[in-house]
């Protein structure tokens, strides 16, 4: 008669079915060199990131002067750009990321609010 193991596989999936999955977030931002827009882009999205995202996002910072091939691979043509590579669906939010709620909205981290009836 074989003995039933603690910590079997049987019960790892069934620990592991029970956990909820959560989406790792692939982010990349566009900048231009070290401006102050650039700078108040990167702390912005750094913030959110930590705040809703903590643990489960990868954020590149990619300069467009240092970097040409990657922005010209993404079409980029303005600064800054964020683009939500994963998950799916791919997003893009371009210039001004100074209004959360709409950098939420567009990392779908925030349901849309429409006109109350």
């Amino acid at each position: 008669m074989k003995k039933r193991r603690s910590g079997s596989t049987q019960d790892f999936e069934r620990l592991l079915a029970e956990q909820p999955v959560q989406e790792q977030y692939v982010l990349r931002l566009y900048v231009t060199g070290m401006t102050p827009r650039s700078t108040d882009a990167i702390a912005r999205i750094k913030a959110i990131c930590e705040e809703r995202l903590e643990g489960r996002y990868q954020l590149e910072i990619v300069d467009i002067y240092q970097q040409p091939a990657l922005a010209k691979d993404d079409q980029i043509i303005a600064a800054p750009t964020l683009i939500k590579k994963l998950p799916l669906p791919l997003r893009r939010l371009v210039g001004d990321l100074s209004n959360k709620d709409r950098v939420l909205l567009g990392l779908d981290l925030q349901e849309a609010h429409g006109p109350q009836p």
